[in-house]
């Protein structure tokens, strides 16, 4: 009887243990890739990214003081990471493409525009082809890319 009780009771701490062990692993694991990242870009502690957050694996930072900004996408096995100097950028918005012919609504895009040529940045931020369940990411994360470009309007 006594055996059998212990068991039970190891087998329900290991069942709870467990993923809490991977998760904690993992939030680890992204906080120094987030980390490595920003050093990247800090171009020699010239820019200080203060202002994180973070939805559906993707980081974005802002260093408001100096104008810099880090868009990060840790979706499906891939890291990408994009940097822009706000110091050279006139205006910010965010872009959404439709399937030709559909509203579906298949990537969404943050889009610079350079003041000395006009000539537009494109920082991918929502891919159909990265959200497992088909747009069930989009509505969040436009609300994000919305806030973002606010805050970076601002720090413009």
């Amino acid at each position: 009887m006594d055996n059998s009780v212990t068991i039970i009771g190891i087998a329900l701490a290991i069942i709870t243990i467990l993923p809490l062990y991977f998760s904690y692993r993992s939030n680890s694991l992204n906080k120094a890739k987030i980390k490595t990242i920003k050093e990247k870009y800090s171009q020699n502690g010239k820019f200080n990214f203060d202002l994180t957050e973070s939805q559906n694996k993707k980081i974005l930072a802002l260093d408001k003081k100096n104008k810099g900004f880090i868009a990060m996408n840790f979706n499906k096995g891939k890291q990408e990471s994009s940097f822009i100097d706000l110091n050279l950028v006139k205006s910010c918005r965010l872009v959404p493409t439709t399937e030709a012919s559909s509203e579906a609504i298949i990537k969404v895009d943050f889009e610079f525009q350079d003041k000395t040529t006009a000539q537009k940045i494109i920082i991918p931020f929502y891919n159909i082809e990265d959200d497992q369940i088909n747009q069930a990411c989009l509505h969040e994360d436009q609300q994000l890319g919305k806030k973002w470009v606010e805050i970076i309007q601002e720090c413009i």
